[in-house]
C-alpha cells in the first residue's frame, strides 16, 4: 500500500511542486507536522478521489478560496496549480468572476487582483 505522504506528493509534483517546497521551508522551524498534514490529507485523501480530475478540482479550489476571501497566499498558490494542471487564464478569471454572485464583488475583485499579480509574473496578460 502506498504511503499517504508519497501519494500526496505525487499530486503536488504535478500541480504545485514549487509552492509545497516553500511551505516546507517556511514551516520547518515552527510547525513541520502541519506541512506534512497538508500533503497527507487534502492531497492524498481528497485530490486523488475518483469523480473529478485535477483540472476541475483546482478550479473549484480557486472558486472556494476566492469566496472565502481570507487566504490570499493559498489562492495565489492554487491559481498557479490551476494553470499547471491545464486551466487557461480565461477559465480561472471566469471562475473568480462567478464568485461575485455568491461571495460578493469585494471577494471577486480581490481574487482577480491576486490572479492578475500571478499572471503578470508569468507574462500571461492581457487575457484574450
Amino acid at each position: 500500500m502506498e504511503d499517504r505522504f508519497e501519494k500526496g506528493m505525487k499530486v503536488l509534483n504535478i500541480s504545485n511542486k514549487d509552492n509545497i517546497t516553500k511551505i516546507f521551508k517556511n514551516l520547518e522551524d515552527i510547525a513541520p507536522d502541519l506541512a506534512k498534514w497538508v500533503v497527507e490529507f487534502p492531497y492524498s485523501e481528497i485530490y486523488t478521489r475518483d469523480g473529478l480530475d485535477l483540472k476541475t478540482r483546482e478550479l473549484i479550489t480557486v472558486g472556494a478560496l476566492t469566496a472565502m476571501g481570507t487566504a490570499p497566499g493559498q489562492l495565489k498558490s492554487h491559481i498557479n496549480a490551476a494553470l499547471n494542471v491545464g486551466n487557461s487564464p480565461k477559465e480561472i478569471v471566469e471562475a473568480i468572476i462567478q464568485m461575485s454572485a455568491y461571495a460578493g464583488f469585494p471577494a471577486a475583485l480581490n481574487g482577480i487582483m491576486i490572479a492578475k499579480e500571478l499572471f503578470e509574473e508569468k507574462d500571461l496578460l492581457p487575457i484574450e
